[in-house]
């Protein structure tokens, strides 16, 4: 699909080229055929001939110039759509590379979103991805950090099931947000400036000034062509005054707003594209409902708003002293933008939501169409995880290794003994993800999964931090302090924990997991760890069931380890780091 698409848009664009290049000469020569034109009628008829015969022709070739640059528009969209297709067939080969892997967002204090890899070069995050604007990206960001309640996840799996199959929509979509070229840095400048009182409106010695002072200057200018020029002056001199008097507050307003023109005119062609599109799941039908208000569309008045900044930035051209002097151009359009910000100031916030919402809804069903074997969770009201042929959504489908896999939610622990490579970790990482993607909304990699709502906590990666003195041991210690105070604060915590207290000796490391397993077990706590502890594996017998030992194990043929990555019951009977060091070359004395 992908392959097909990428050569017809090429195609496309290469047409478009073509005749963009062709009508191009022909431009030309229109143009200087006007003024051929121009003098011929000049010489030959008369002035007011040539005049009006130049009226026509360049309103004429002003008509031909603005066609011809749609087809250089249509020319980009269909070289970006020829970018998009060509990324997924990389995405379809293991390179996503090109996306954005939301680093910005890493927190190594959240609960789960570094030891799950969430965002990062090769992250889930940058994996699913397809966000054009900051605000699109910190949604999409916000969704995989932050669980929802059950009724805003069945509307996300409703959305996110609906774009799946929108694949022409989707990739326009993505075309027109390709040219985008935003940062979140100038949203929140915008937003400051909204959050603002105005400086014109509201001012009567301003807004009537905006009345009186451009005729005084424009009677100035005129008396000076009959009087000595000094005349000028007091008729200017308004003018000077009201604009030395503004100018620190606008040139605040200009910070603020003057890097947005941009990119809210980018906003407003996303914008309409939403505006236009026909949605059946009624969140796509919400969001889009936010985008119109009184019959006034949130695309056209977005395009205003762009228009009416451009018009202010022109204060920074060089010969803007004479507009400001003959009609303070600076309070003319500071005006302009706050009567549009009094009438849609709590409006544009919706708009932005609407649009950013969407982009992360794409980003999911994206991955959703790229991955048929992956299918929507349910969300249940009972104490229990079940899943079948679950598996980790970045190994790639012809190397992944699935497993059914089913655990209580409350007071249950899973011990998952193995040896080195067998795949613990993996699996660890792949449950909770799956839970994560399942508490967001998002479609999870398995052939079914049923979950309650809950909130994911992790022990696998903690690192000393030099910044702080503080060894891996004592940020392991932090991190699982945290995780109990959640679990006897909280009913709804499911946590993993990869080879706990490992940065001590065996016997306390032995003496310091038992005593944690047993708190978590009496606190009614619920999850997996991971451990080479396999006299931990006697915790089963005393425990009713609330403990559980499963295994991956790993089988020794001629000297190769042979690993299956399958979970098994019962306690890991095999061990394998000392033939890893044999085939890394360390001599073992038998």
């Amino acid at each position: 699909m992908y392959t097909e698409r990428r050569d017809r848009f090429r195609k496309k664009a290469m047409a478009l080229e073509s005749r963009y290049n062709r009508f191009s000469l022909i431009r030309l020569v229109l143009f200087f055929g006007i003024g051929a034109l121009f003098f011929l009628l000049w010489s030959l008829v008369s002035p007011a001939a040539a005049f009006l015969s130049l009226v026509v022709c360049l309103f004429a070739f002003a008509k031909f110039v603005f066609w011809h640059q749609r087809i250089q528009k249509e020319q980009h969209h269909y070289e970006h759509l020829t970018t998009i297709n060509e990324q997924e067939i990389s995405f379809l080969n293991g390179d996503y590379s090109m996306f954005g892997d939301g680093s910005e967002f890493v927190d190594p204090q959240h609960p789960y979103t570094v030891d799950l890899d969430i965002f990062g070069a090769y992250s889930f995050f940058q994996y699913t991805n397809r966000t054009s604007t900051a605000i699109g990206k910190r949604c999409l960001a916000n969704y995989l950090q932050i669980g929802e309640q059950e009724e805003e996840i069945l509307a996300r799996q409703a959305a996110i099931l609906e774009l799946k199959e929108k694949l022409d929509w989707r990739q326009d979509f993505q075309a027109k947000g390709m040219a985008t070229d935003d940062s979140y840095a100038h949203i929140l400048a915008l937003q400051e400036w909204l959050s603002q009182p105005p400086v014109i409106l509201g001012n009567k010695m301003y807004t009537s000034a905006l009345y009186w002072v451009p005729p005084l200057a424009v009677i100035g200018v005129v008396l000076s062509f009959l009087f000595p020029w000094q005349i000028i002056i007091p008729f200017l001199a308004p003018a000077g005054y009201f604009l030395k008097k503004t100018v620190e507050a606008i040139n605040k307003i200009t910070h603020q707003t003057g890097s947005a023109e941009k990119i809210i005119a980018y906003y407003g062609e996303l914008i309409e594209h939403i505006e236009e599109a026909i949605f059946e799941s009624p969140k796509l039908k919400i969001l889009q409902q936010q985008l119109v208000k009184n019959g006034s569309s949130a695309s056209s008045q977005t395009k205003r708003l762009s228009y009416l900044i451009a018009q202010l930035n022109l204060r920074n051209n060089m010969f803007a002293i004479f507009l400001n002097i003959l009609t303070i151009w600076d309070l003319q359009w500071t005006y302009r933008l706050e009567k549009w910000k009094e009438a849609h100031q709590t409006l544009l916030l919706n708009w932005f939501n609407a649009l950013e919402e969407i982009e992360a809804l794409i980003s999911l069903s994206t991955s959703t169409y790229n991955n048929p074997e992956w299918n929507m969770p349910k969300i249940s009201n009972e104490n229990i995880i079940i899943g079948t042929a679950v598996g980790h959504p970045l190994i790639e489908s012809n190397k992944r290794i699935t497993n059914d896999f089913s655990i209580p939610t409350k007071g249950h622990i899973k011990l998952v003994t193995g040896s080195n490579m067998a795949g613990k970790s993996t699996l660890l990482r792949t449950v909770s993800l799956n839970i994560v993607l399942a508490n967001c909304g998002a479609a999870v990699c398995a052939q079914s999964f049923q979950t309650p709502l809950l909130q994911v906590y992790t022990s696998m990666r903690t690192q000393d931090a030099l910044h702080e003195s503080t060894s891996s041991f004592y940020a392991e210690l932090k991190r699982l302090k945290i995780i109990i105070e959640a679990v006897e604060a909280q009913e709804n915590i499911f946590f993993v924990m990869d080879e706990i207290l490992k940065g001590t000796n065996s016997n306390d490391r032995h003496t310091g997991s038992k005593a944690l397993i047993k708190q978590l077990i009496k606190s009614k706590g619920s999850g997996i760890i991971a451990t080479h502890d396999l006299e931990l594996g006697a915790l089963e017998a005393s425990y009713g069931g609330a403990i559980e030992n499963w295994c991956m194990e790993v089988e020794v043929n001629e000297g190769e380890l042979v690993f299956d990555y399958k979970l098994k019951k019962g306690v890991s009977q095999s061990f394998n780091a000392t033939q890893l060091m044999k085939n890394m070359g360390i001599r073992i004395t038998e």
